[in-house]
């Protein structure tokens, strides 16, 4: 009898491509997950790894065994889902992903709400970037993820995963107090030219979004500093360094050294929950859409 654990672990390095990546995505380290893969090897009397160079390569066999793998660990999400779903309680271990700004901004009250409606719903939370957690979600390494997008940059998600909308999530353009615009009623494109923007790094989301914003209107933006962390911009432009766009969800109340000016055009990204379509009725996945909605629905009018 082949260990499902040993098969996941097998499936995760052929989707990852290698042992430390396929380590972060269950949440293993890299020493247990190749002792799961050694423990498989004994039991089929196979090998399924081989080094090349520092790294290793899924043999012929591991390939085949991965695609059953693959198979059986999708029956088994249909029967997990069946029998919660005949119980009709939100019980059990849901992985939830969730982009910074919404670990922040929503997901503490959400964790909460659901709590207190489902004491036996364990909820494990990780954060990732938008595009990391749909494909994580989409190889059933996470139950759910909350992502976003915006209009000029939007995010392709794949056939086996379902979304729906939470709400828009508006940006502004944050100034040091001292700046010539930091007391304008708006903002828009041309006023900025020539300012030395704080941004994302390159690949994110965000960063594609304010080049693309700038380029359509004939500009290239000046990305002085590149930074990851919402924390780390606004304490350089509390210094009076830069300028940036940062979005509202999970900013929180800014320096009495910055200012918000509102963008024209108004700048919103969308707000999504996505999971795989075969869990639609599980019901710790409708629980924690509906306690996402409310909770950001209280977001909104607060």
């Amino acid at each position: 009898m082949l260990d499902l654990g040993r098969l996941r672990a097998l499936h995760a390095v052929a989707q990852h491509g290698s042992v430390g990546a396929a380590a972060t995505a269950l949440g293993y380290t890299p020493s247990a997950v190749s002792q799961q893969i050694a423990k498989l090897e004994r039991e089929t009397r196979t090998t399924l790894l081989e080094r090349r160079g520092r790294g290793v390569a899924l043999t012929d066999a591991a390939h085949l065994l991965s695609a059953t793998a693959k198979q059986v660990l999708a029956l088994v999400e249909h029967a997990e889902v069946a029998l919660e779903e005949q119980r009709g309680a939100a019980v059990g271990e849901l992985r939830v992903g969730a982009f910074a700004t919404a670990a922040r901004g929503l997901l503490p009250a959400t964790l909460v709400r659901l709590a207190e409606r489902h004491p036996q719903l364990d909820v494990r939370l990780v954060e990732l970037d938008p595009p990391v957690g749909l494909e994580a979600v989409a190889r059933g390494e996470l139950d759910l993820a909350v992502t976003h997008d915006w209009v000029n940059a939007p995010l392709a998600v794949p056939e086996p995963v379902s979304r729906t909308r939470l709400g828009e999530d508006v940006a502004d353009v944050l100034l040091p107090a001292g700046h010539p615009l930091a007391d304008r009623e708006s903002v828009v494109p041309e006023d900025l030219a020539g300012e030395r923007w704080i941004c994302q790094p390159e690949g994110t989301i965000c960063h594609d979004w304010l080049v693309n914003t700038f380029r359509g209107a004939g500009m290239e933006p000046d990305l002085a500093y590149r930074i990851a962390e919402y924390e780390t911009q606004l304490a350089l432009l509390a210094k009076g360094i830069g300028v940036a766009l940062l979005p509202r969800l999970g900013r929180g109340a800014l320096p009495d050294s910055v200012r918000a000016v509102p963008f024209r055009p108004t700048p919103t990204r969308r707000v999504f929950a996505v999971w795989r379509t075969q869990a639609t009725r599980r019901p710790a996945v409708t629980a924690t859409l509906a306690a996402l909605r409310d909770c950001w629905d209280q977001r909104e009018t607060a």
